[in-house]
């Protein structure tokens, strides 16, 4: 209990900080710089098909300018991959990238012929989970940041702007990683990828959840966060550097907490390094996701 009210304690302070620090910030500035950092989108697909479309049609509303999303289809059983296919007139291409981190073999790689979705990249690989194939992302992507989510989250449009405000307020030492809090749609009005209105969940079951979020998310990572302790970032919506993340190894597909163990491996790895760094949490809810009604 005694924990939990200082958590709770250094959380507001650390809320009331951040609120302090970024209340008058124009993203704009962010937005409309051509010096902005370039950001991968990675979003893992498993028989995705009944949602797949509004998800990447989410993604690519996104409102940062030097970024491309990567879908990567992990050997789905159903009509995922052909669905984003016909929908995105993609075709296959030979595509160049070096595989620093070992994953199961990529059968193809597709882009769009059409010039407005030039940022879209969707692979086709052998079925390896989740990790796998944030790792094949990893690998393809070429830009410096790495976005890891869940295809069947919802973004804020202007998340990846708040997450990579992080990277560039440090000058002293490096940020490895930025994460944003998580909130359950249930009940919510979303259309075409974005969330029109925020509703209390009616499920009691819902309600319980998102209540549980809010007290893991505000009252305990941005304390954590606050105090250099973070050591977690969520699976479905985290910002990484990229080039330590492959340093550290990328996720591994071995263990079940594998958002957990990245962050505390790149950790390790910039301590060996010798190397100044920080974890960054910001309380903005930036992502939805629905969660089990029973």
């Amino acid at each position: 209990m005694v924990t939990y009210i200082l958590l709770s304690f250094i959380s507001f302070v650390s809320v009331r900080k951040y609120l302090q620090k970024n209340s008058f910030v124009d993203y704009r500035d962010i937005l409309n710089t051509d010096f902005a950092p370039t950001v991968s989108v990675l979003a893992p697909a498993y028989n995705e098909s009944a949602t797949i479309i509004e998800n990447i049609r989410s993604l690519l509303s996104l409102h940062y300018s030097n970024y491309e999303v990567i879908v990567v289809n992990d050997g789905s059983k159903d009509d995922t991959l052909q669905r984003v296919i016909d929908e995105y007139n993609m075709v296959p291409v030979h595509y160049a990238w070096q595989e620093q981190i070992k994953t199961k073999a990529v059968r193809a790689v597709y882009k769009s012929t059409n010039p407005s979705f030039s940022n879209l990249l969707l692979v086709d690989k052998e079925n390896g989970g989740k990790s796998d194939a944030l790792n094949v992302g990893m690998n393809i992507a070429t830009a410096d940041y790495i976005t890891c989510i869940d295809v069947d989250c919802v973004l804020e449009q202007d998340a990846v702007l708040k997450l990579m405000k992080p990277f560039l307020d440090e000058y002293d030492r490096e940020v490895v990683a930025t994460g944003g809090v998580i909130r359950i749609a249930n009940s919510c009005k979303i259309e075409d990828g974005r969330l029109l209105e925020v509703k209390v969940p009616e499920n009691y079951v819902a309600r319980s959840q998102a209540l549980e979020y809010i007290r893991a998310f505000l009252l305990g990572r941005m304390a954590w966060s606050l105090l250099d302790g973070l050591i977690l970032i969520s699976g479905a919506l985290g910002v990484f550097n990229r080039k330590i993340a492959i340093e550290a190894g990328g996720y591994d597909h071995n263990t079940v907490g594998e958002d957990m163990e990245l962050v505390v491996r790149m950790r390790r790895h910039m301590v060996h390094e010798k190397r100044p760094y920080t974890v960054a949490f910001i309380p903005d809810p930036l992502c939805w996701t629905e969660c089990p009604e029973t």
